[in-house]
């Protein structure tokens, strides 16, 4: 090679390194501006107020619902985006209304609880009578002789447990030998206790439709999540009689007087009203792109709640996370080359309803997004990301978090290429499609027993710092996702052969319910 030659070579490769050097200076730059933006000037705590101390709940076709929908656009037109509720369906409309539950014999005490969600309501005055424990069935022909006995009884269908103490405070306190007992005497109980249940043919759910078949007035149950106080929220199945949840303190006493021959009287009153059906929603916002505007990164958290408490970390801390997200950005990065779409969607609590009909309903924006983040596991801050199946996702995300704060980059655990998820939350709904979507999965806080559908999921559990830092990884990823000059690979991992020798399949079993009940 002649010297003029290597010299141009040279002063090439010096302009290569030097252009790729002021580019990661510019990002870095942009990564400062969110973490200082996210430090000095959080409004999570302003967003939170908004939706989970003035809104509450948000069960699916309520009025309380509607009022998030209006909330999310209101909020996302004022940061800058063009924001728009999008009609995919309707559904039960149901306010709750108040409910009380009080003993009235063998002594008056108010007890804790509640009407499950699309409980029919009392009459007026509500329903009072004799409380019945459903025992223990030893066949099928024990179950259909004891519903005989239920006609104009309200009817405790949930197990009493031996104790109302946690595992962990078992574990503390007891000697091995106390412990070693619980553990053995809990097992078996629930073991008998699931067999009953299968000798009925129902579950804990549908089991009210037989009760009011058979003259029932009211059914009640104690879902315990094994911590004190704490018992889950869920619907009523039945047509007629109104349902309850209990606090298993509650519960306990009723079921014993019961078992012991007491017959124990409950007054019953729940004002819940039935409003129809109602439209249903997927909260959308987007603010172009200013180069490729027809490539989508997108920002995903479902809005809807189940109602025992005001939804806090299931899901209005990813609800939140999203939207500080797109605050900081607006502010820091306001030249963004992509479309940033944010889909805070309906009804995902009873199937990632409105996700599959977003991806279904808008084939031109699915097939140019580049990625989708999605939280929705409580308040915890991000610490594991998984691949969802596809084949070069460590290439582009691995990269990507490099730029994160260390202190949160040497926190999480990453999965690739993962596989792709059959349900669970709302990126499904996208990997489903062949679309890279990835669940943002946070640190514990005791979601699985002390929030998640239970009637604590409230304002007090949500750790701002948690929710902080994720809306500052949730702006990084997003910004260098639209940063990344061309669209990620789609490239799909072959699945591994199942346990009975088969090729296991992309799954495809995801599909939006539009109208409830069907």
């Amino acid at each position: 090679m002649r010297k003029n030659t290597i010299l141009k070579s040279l002063g090439l490769a010096g302009m290569l390194v030097c252009t790729a050097s002021a580019v990661a200076q510019d990002k870095d730059a942009v990564v400062s501006a969110i973490v200082q933006e996210a430090n000095t000037n959080s409004y999570l705590k302003n967003y939170a107020f908004e939706l989970v101390d003035m809104i509450g709940p948000r069960l699916v076709g309520s009025p309380q619902m509607q009022q998030a929908h209006d909330w999310v656009v209101k909020t996302y037109t004022e940061l800058g985006a063009v924001a728009r509720n999008e009609v995919y369906g309707e559904w039960r409309s149901w306010d709750r209304g108040t409910s009380q539950a009080t003993m009235t014999f063998p002594r008056v005490k108010s007890l804790e609880g509640t009407q499950l969600a699309f409980s029919p309501a009392t009459k007026s005055k509500g329903v009072e009578a004799e409380v019945v424990a459903m025992p223990v069935f030893n066949s099928a022909t024990d179950f259909q002789a004891w519903l005989k006995t239920v006609k104009g009884k309200i009817v405790l269908i949930g197990m009493n447990p031996i104790s109302g103490r946690s595992d962990a405070n078992w574990k503390e306190s007891a000697s091995d030998q106390g412990y070693d007992k619980h553990q053995r005497l809990k097992n078996e109980q629930q073991k008998k206790w699931d067999l009953s249940m299968s000798y009925t043919g129902y579950t804990r759910r549908t089991l009210p439709l037989a009760l009011e078949d058979a003259g029932a007035l009211a059914v009640m149950d104690s879902y315990w999540t094994e911590l004190p106080g704490l018992t889950r929220i869920f619907d009523a199945k039945s047509k007629r009689i109104p349902v309850f949840n209990i606090a298993l303190e509650d519960y306990g006493t009723l079921y014993r007087m019961a078992e012991r021959g007491v017959k124990p009287r409950v007054l019953l009153e729940g004002n819940s009203k039935e409003l129809g059906t109602a439209k249903t929603y997927n909260s959308i916002a987007e603010i172009k792109g200013k180069e490729k505007p027809n490539e989508y990164v997108v920002l995903s958290a479902h809005l809807d709640s189940w109602d025992g408490g005001t939804g806090a970390t299931d899901n209005a801390t990813g609800v939140i996370t999203m939207m500080e997200a797109v605050r900081i950005l607006q502010k820091v990065y306001p030249n963004n080359k992509r479309t940033i779409l944010v889909g805070n969607w309906g009804s995902e609590e009873q199937g990632l309803n409105g996700s599959s009909a977003f991806v279904e309903d808008h084939p031109e924006i699915a097939k140019n997004i580049q990625v989708v983040w999605n939280q929705d596991n409580g308040t915890g801050r991000i610490v594991r990301i998984a691949g969802s199946g596809f084949e070069k996702s460590y290439e582009y995300i691995g990269r990507w978090l490099q730029y994160l704060p260390e202190e949160f980059r040497k926190e999480i655990q990453t999965t690739f290429p993962g596989m792709p998820g059959t349900g669970g939350s709302d990126h499904s709904s996208f990997v489903q499609r062949g679309i890279p979507a990835f669940g943002l999965s946070s640190t514990s806080w005791d979601y699985g027993k002390l929030t998640w559908h239970t009637n604590r999921d409230t304002y007090d559990k949500i750790v701002f710092d948690d929710v902080r830092q994720n809306a500052i990884i949730v702006a990084i990823l997003t910004y260098l996702a639209c940063e990344e000059p061309e669209l990620v690979s789609r490239d799909r991992i072959v699945l591994p052969i199942d346990k009975n020798g088969k090729q296991m399949e992309w799954p495809t079993n995801l599909k939006s319910t539009r109208i409830s009940g069907n």
